[in-house]
């Protein structure tokens, strides 16, 4: 079998264009960095600090100390929540065994049945032959057809 081309697949990439890159992305990815910083700290101090030293910060009010605990519990429960809906709408979505669209959707590439056997097209080393979906016919012919008919012969 002969290489189709000699010519590498990819060349080396190009420079980059010199121009102005906008720093945007550098700023917003800094503030959402510092600003949740901020926020743990500011939640940790919430939780652990005696109400003292935070009325002495001068906070005349703040949130009760059990939602320190239930805002983390909570999250869990969300997070855990979405993953089981996302789950059982996978579930609830999936078509039965016994029906069609489990075997062949819309999307389907068949081949038009005017040549006598489309998918023998391989044979012929002249042609590159067109990508088709299989059928589930054929796949089952071929990995399931000499060992189902041994069976059955075995049990007759």
């Amino acid at each position: 079998m002969q290489p189709t081309s000699l010519v590498p697949l990819a060349c080396a990439p190009t420079e980059p264009p010199c121009g102005h890159r906008s720093q945007a992305p550098e700023f917003y990815g800094f503030v959402a960095w510092s600003s949740t910083s901020v926020l743990f700290v500011v939640y940790v101090l919430w939780a652990l600090l005696p109400d003292e030293y935070i009325v002495w910060l001068g906070v005349k009010w703040y949130p009760s100390r059990e939602w320190s605990l239930l805002l983390p519990a909570y999250s869990i429960v969300l997070v855990l929540l979405t993953y089981f809906v996302y789950i059982s709408l996978a579930v609830a979505h999936t078509p039965s065994f016994s029906d069609v669209s489990a075997i062949i959707d819309s999307k389907g590439h068949l081949p038009e049945l005017i040549t006598p056997n489309p998918y023998l097209k391989h044979a012929d080393t002249s042609i590159v032959p067109e990508l088709y979906d299989i059928p589930i016919g054929i796949v089952n012919r071929v990995l399931y057809g000499p060992k189902i008919k041994a069976i059955h012969s075995r049990s007759r």
